[in-house]
């Protein structure tokens, strides 16, 4: 079987990231790389890591020349996918790493990204329940945000199992500079990132925020409300999110006297058991992000603080990879029927 595929955006982080692991899929045949302002530019000038796709020159993103693809990824600034996607065939698999088609409340869009909704797709984090289902066979696909995809995977199971209250969620999440996309900005030179932390999007005005509200709300069943700060690192890969939410009292009520700590930790563990891409860490190990870099791989653990009868969840994944590319191809394979890690590294680099 052998998949022809399109990928736009490809002058970016995001789309460099799609091609970097489609360059090594072995069911793909990489057609048309597309730009705007680079079209024209071989693609060795932007992206001097894809030594296989050097030599290819970008050419214009326009639907003529994604048209004609098995599957398309669209690696497009937010706003910017929903327009071309509506214009592609209807059988092709369209896979929208931007958030057009990620949010199922227009309202909520409308507020956070200021236009009109574009729709609803099929979510790609195979790993929250239900969704490895309508992946199956689906032809449009919206790719979670990176901070999002932390976030879930760090909650997800106690809010399944209902162990969590919904309306304390505190989530700090900290993310490399590439979280920002390519374009120059002065706040994102190494001069100002080199030994500095900072805080943004603060006071719950960050746009993954309603994203994580959903997610946590289809998992529970309940309305969760979440605070959510991001933090940029000192670094150009990764997020750790730290996340925290009280216990419910009627998951303590029924444990019959058993251990909550370690009735926690087996509800996270016991989540992910089968899952080749999620991991919970054997107790006293803490998730860093060097562990996942240019992996697929998310690393979690938790704690129970009974002080404040709070669970305290970290996810460390790379939010290029799991966080954005690795988790589109990782879609893309299931949609299509293929066996999902195909394309897709375990392995973390180091040092």
């Amino acid at each position: 079987m052998t998949i022809s595929v399109a990928v736009s955006g490809a002058s970016g982080y995001a789309g460099g990231e799609v091609l970097r692991l489609l360059a090594s899929h072995p069911d793909v045949t990489i057609g048309a790389i597309t730009a705007h302002s680079n079209a024209g530019t071989r693609l060795g000038e932007l992206q001097p890591h894809l030594h296989a796709l050097a030599d290819r020159i970008l050419v214009d993103t326009t639907v003529d020349n994604l048209a004609g693809h098995d599957v398309v990824f669209l690696a497009l600034p937010h706003g910017k996918s929903a327009a071309i996607a509506a214009q592609l065939p209807a059988d092709t698999l369209v896979i929208d790493a931007g958030a057009d088609h990620r949010l199922q409340s227009a309202e909520a869009w409308e507020k956070f990204y200021g236009s009109p909704h574009a729709g609803t797709w099929p979510y790609g984090l195979p790993e929250l329940p239900g969704a490895r289902a309508k992946l199956q066979g689906a032809k449009r696909i919206a790719v979670p945000g990176c901070y999002p995809t932390s976030s879930l995977l760090a909650l997800m199971p106690g809010f399944s199992a209902g162990a969590l209250l919904p309306d304390d969620v505190v989530i700090v999440a900290a993310s490399g500079t590439s979280g920002a996309g390519k374009a120059a900005k002065i706040n994102l030179i190494g001069s100002e990132v080199m030994g500095s932390m900072s805080p943004y999007g603060v006071g719950g005005g960050h746009r993954h925020t309603p994203e994580i509200q959903q997610g946590l709300s289809e998992a529970s069943g309940l309305d969760v409300k979440v605070s959510f700060t991001p933090t940029l690192a000192p670094m150009s890969r990764g997020i750790l999110a730290t996340a925290t939410a009280k216990v419910a009292p009627g998951f303590a009520a029924g444990l019959g006297g058993q251990d909550l700590a370690a009735a926690l930790r087996r509800t996270w563990v016991d989540a992910y058991a089968g899952e080749p891409f999620v991991k919970v860490l054997p107790e006293g190990q803490w998730p860093s992000t060097k562990s996942v870099q240019a992996s697929n791989y998310a690393a979690l653990q938790i704690a129970y603080d009974p002080n404040v009868n709070r669970v305290v969840a970290c996810c460390a994944i790379d939010n290029l990879t799991k966080g954005t590319a690795g988790g589109a191809v990782q879609s893309m394979n299931i949609a299509l029927g293929l066996a999902e890690s195909t394309g897709l590294s375990f392995q973390g680099v180091a040092p």
